[in-house]
């Protein structure tokens, strides 16, 4: 008995000496240092390492072959080792945004020790970096303005037989108002979950932000997991601490927009919404870009406003299912004088790889004579042109 007390007391003390290193221990090194010029220093403390490289979006992008595309993805620098401490400094100021970044330690990725804001996407977890200097970082920061309310909501899919889960955004006075919102439906892309725009695409600031400055009109926005098989976020459902993965079923294969309409039913079952087309928009990034293509096409009385951002068009084979066949009729349906939506938004990167399906699918558009809106900006397939698009996007809707 006296021995266990005596092994009970040690490892209390040794948990109370942890603790107290990880309160008052702190960052050996700073890291990420956003210099007066604007230039960023990485540092990295690893006395025994061989090589130490840093890699993120603030880079140089660099071509990697993919299937059948070519795709940018970010560069790598090496940093310099003193003493123990490696360390590398942009040549050149970085312009304001937020950036995510990562080492490279003898080959093997690591976040930064020093730096405890990360982000996960699909499966790789990277470091934040915001360089302050513009209106377009302020936009996604938490500013001194009214907040909406995030939500994690559950509903049943008759589709699956399974409760799924949804982020809904309400705005402020949301709760005290009493009045009926427009509803933007905003999707994610590829391995991608109802989580990816509330942490990577910064909406619900965007949204704080944008409404508080009378740019948008004050809506709801409606967040989904469009991974059809999942109940919810990687660790958030009842299958456990799953591993994150593009490789998902029911992602483009007709199920999730087939489904679609038992969430828009959902949604203006809970909340109070202007449940008609013209109270209903619909957005997404790359995967969620192809499924608001088919979804606003397959439904074309539900939506007045669709956005496409990088959108995967081209990609998928019509023959796996109904609703991607005969999308040309489908189309002309969608933009005949009594269905035709008050914006149909394009916008897409330089150097994406999805750039040249969007031009001809641009093309057709131009072709057949139906209006939408264009905006193209420089870089690739990342999530600093799709918070730009739906920070422009936003203030366009619901006029």
């Amino acid at each position: 008995m006296k021995k266990l007390i005596i092994c009970a007391l040690m490892l209390a003390a040794g948990t109370a000496g942890y603790a107290q290193q990880a309160l008052f221990g702190g960052a050996s090194v700073k890291s990420p240092e956003i210099n007066a010029d604007k230039t960023v220093t990485f540092r990295f403390v690893a006395p025994k390492a061989v090589t130490v490289q840093v890699t993120g979006d603030f880079l140089p992008t660099q071509k990697v072959k993919m299937g059948n595309f070519e795709m940018d993805v970010p560069g790598k620098a090496d940093l310099v080792e003193k003493n123990g401490v490696w360390e590398y400094t942009t040549p050149t100021p970085v312009a304001p945004e937020m950036y995510t970044y990562s080492f490279v330690v003898d080959g093997q990725n690591m976040t930064d020790p020093s730096n405890v804001y990360m982000n996960r996407d699909v499966a790789t977890v990277s470091n934040l970096l915001y360089v302050d200097g513009n209106e377009t970082i302020d936009l996604y920061k938490v500013q001194d303005v009214p907040h909406g309310t995030v939500s994690k909501i559950w509903y049943h899919s008759a589709a699956e037989n399974k409760d799924r889960r949804l982020t809904v955004y309400t705005p402020a006075g949301y709760e005290t108002s009493g009045k009926k919102y427009p509803v933007l439906y905003l999707l994610h892309g590829i391995g991608g979950d109802e989580e990816a725009w509330y942490t990577q695409g910064r909406s619900t600031q965007i949204l704080d932000n944008l409404i508080a400055a009378g740019k948008a009109t004050p809506m709801i926005v409606v967040m989904t997991n469009g991974n059809l098989a999942m109940e919810a976020a990687p660790g958030e459902g009842s299958e456990g601490l799953t591993v994150p993965s593009m490789g998902l079923p029911k992602t483009m294969e007709g199920s999730f927009e087939a489904a679609f309409p038992e969430i828009v039913n959902f949604v203006d079952k809970t909340f109070r919404t202007q449940a008609n087309k013209k109270g209903r928009a619909i957005a997404g990034l790359s995967m969620g870009g192809f499924h608001s293509c088919n979804i606003s096409r397959e439904y074309p009385t539900m939506f007045n406003y669709v956005g496409l951002f990088s959108a995967a068009l081209g990609v998928t084979d019509p023959s796996i299912s109904p609703i991607y066949q005969n999308a040309d009729e489908k189309l002309n349906v969608q933009f005949n004088a009594k269905n035709r939506p008050a914006l149909y938004y394009i916008a897409i990167g330089d150097t994406d790889f999805l750039y040249k399906a969007n031009t001809e699918y641009r093309a057709k558009l131009d072709q057949l004579g139906y209006p939408y809106t264009y905006l193209e900006t420089d870089g690739g397939h990342i999530w600093r042109n799709w918070r730009k698009y739906l920070a422009d996007f936003a203030p366009k809707i619901f006029k």
